[in-house]
């Protein structure tokens, strides 16, 4: 079964925030309220689990850890809900899990593919919104992710 809930542009997303929400970790509500306000955003619940999708594709996921996962990361498999969000590109995934590899893993599963697993409950607030963001991009039609940089993101355009 699959539900979708559409969402609406919030200009907000985007505007810097103050220090204690930056320090706050983010909760499964946080990606929802962050994904939805993006233009044409959908959120899906598939096989029970959530999705969020602009243009029928997945920019950022719920992603339980498998028994493969599990067999493979070992004593290091963390505990938690587990977020799963595309990147640009591989670089921007080993980046990530370089820098923060205590918020940024992978696993086997994600060998080659353009996105990062992200324990949730180790990411401030404010960088799940940025990572959010970008990966709304990676995926949105060329045109609307244009018009999403110029409107909202325009010292970065």
């Amino acid at each position: 079964m699959v539900l979708e809930a559409v969402g609406t542009c919030c200009p907000s997303v985007a505007e810097p925030q103050p220090e204690a929400y930056a320090q706050r970790v983010a909760t499964w509500d946080d990606v929802r309220r962050i994904a939805l306000s993006l233009p044409n955003s959908a959120e899906r619940f598939v096989h029970g689990s959530q999705g969020w999708h602009v243009h029928n594709k997945g920019f950022v996921w719920e992603r339980p850890l498998r028994k493969a996962d599990l067999l493979a990361l070992g004593d290091a498999a963390p505990t938690g809900p587990i977020l799963g969000a595309r990147v640009e590109h591989l670089v921007a995934k080993e980046a990530l899990i370089e820098n923060a590899p205590d918020i940024y893993f992978t696993t086997p599963h994600f060998d080659g593919y353009a996105a990062v697993l992200v324990r949730l409950q180790r990411i401030p607030l404010d960088e799940l919104q940025e990572l959010i963001v970008e990966a709304w991009l990676t995926r949105a039609p060329k045109r609307l992710a244009r018009d999403y940089i110029a409107a909202h993101l325009s010292d970065f355009a």
